[in-house]
């Protein structure tokens, strides 16, 4: 595990809402509204944690130009942190 994963796996392990939103997209692809729905929180928080997980470069959205249904798989970086969730 080299030190990019470190770092970044840190940071999905210090919020429970940012670990369940990996473990919820797992190897698919997932809209907000079912990732609200799977861990229990509002929409306007997913969106918030979205942001933080794209901006970090562990989630990645398909379709950035639709308003509603965007599209939201992990990263390769992604996928190496939820195998070690």
């Amino acid at each position: 595990m080299n030190d990019e994963i470190i770092s970044k796996l840190a940071f999905v392990r210090s919020s429970k809402h940012r670990e369940n939103i990996i473990l919820s997209i797992g190897y698919g692809i997932k809209i907000p509204t079912e990732l609200a729905k799977n861990i229990d929180i509002s929409s306007k928080h997913i969106s918030k944690y979205l942001g933080e997980l794209k901006d970090n470069n562990i989630v990645v959205c398909l379709n950035e130009q639709d308003k509603r249904g965007r599209l939201y798989k992990l990263t390769p970086i992604g996928k190496e942190i939820l195998e070690y969730l």
